[in-house]
Formats: C-alpha cells, sequence, structure tokens
C-alpha cells in the first residue's frame, strides 16, 4: 500500500475507534438516565436525549473537570461525524480546527480519554448498585 494511502487508513482507523469508544459512554450515559430517572420518565422525555453529544449526557456525572468535558467533546465530534466521514460537511470546516484546538489546549492524550473512560464505568457501576433490586 502507498505511504500516502497507508496515512489516511492508518487515521480513518484511529478515528473509528474514537468514533466507538464515544458511543459506548454515550450508550452507558444514557443507560445511567434510564435507571436514575425510570423507564417511563425517560420514555417521556427522550427526544430530548436524541443526540451524541456526550458532555451534555455526562452532567449527571459528578466532578467532571473543564479536561473531562473536553474530552467529551471532543469524542462527540467523532461520534457525529469524524469516525465516518472525511470531513464535517459542507459549511463546518471549524468542526476540525475546534477538535484540535481542544485537544492542544487541554493536552488530552489517549490515556487521559481511558482515564475518564474508567470514572465514566466506575460511576455507572456505583449508581447500579445503588438501584439494584
Amino acid at each position: 500500500m502507498p505511504l500516502s494511502v497507508h496515512g489516511v487508513c492508518d487515521s480513518q482507523y484511529c478515528a473509528t475507534g474514537l468514533m466507538l469508544v464515544g458511543y459506548s459512554l454515550e450508550i452507558c450515559l444514557k443507560g445511567l438516565l434510564i435507571l436514575t430517572k425510570g423507564v417511563e420518565a425517560y420514555a417521556s422525555e427522550e427526544k430530548q436525549f436524541r443526540h451524541h453529544k456526550l458532555e451534555r449526557l455526562a452532567e449527571q456525572v459528578p466532578n467532571l473537570s473543564a479536561k473531562d468535558r473536553a474530552i467529551l467533546s471532543v469524542l462527540t465530534h467523532f461520534t457525529e461525524w469524524a469516525g465516518r466521514y472525511p470531513d464535517p460537511g459542507s459549511g463546518k470546516d471549524e468542526k476540525v480546527e475546534e477538535i484540535f484546538t481542544l485537544a492542544e489546549q487541554h493536552q488530552i492524550t489517549a490515556r487521559d480519554l481511558f482515564v475518564l473512560s474508567a470514572r465514566v464505568m466506575k460511576h455507572t457501576a456505583i449508581v447500579v448498585n445503588e438501584h439494584a433490586v
């Protein structure tokens, strides 16, 4: 495979991985909402949760730092488009810049992403145990 193609493929492979991490957090956070609100209350409010905006969904997780929110914001880009498409779409070029700006401003690393994911999962376990029947 030519080096130029290899680089694009590797980049898209990483983007898809980030999309899947974002999706797993999204499902976890929406599951927490169902658990804490109850099925009926969640169902009546469901339209307000039909999005991939991880930062908004994670408001229920205690003690999120500015860096944590930045990580969730960057991951949202991957769940909405960057994990599936080469660009954000017509007239939305600033979204690409936003990913790099947030990542550089907060010095986000893969380790930070996985530490945050583990914290969300730990919070999930606590909430599940509190609601165990």
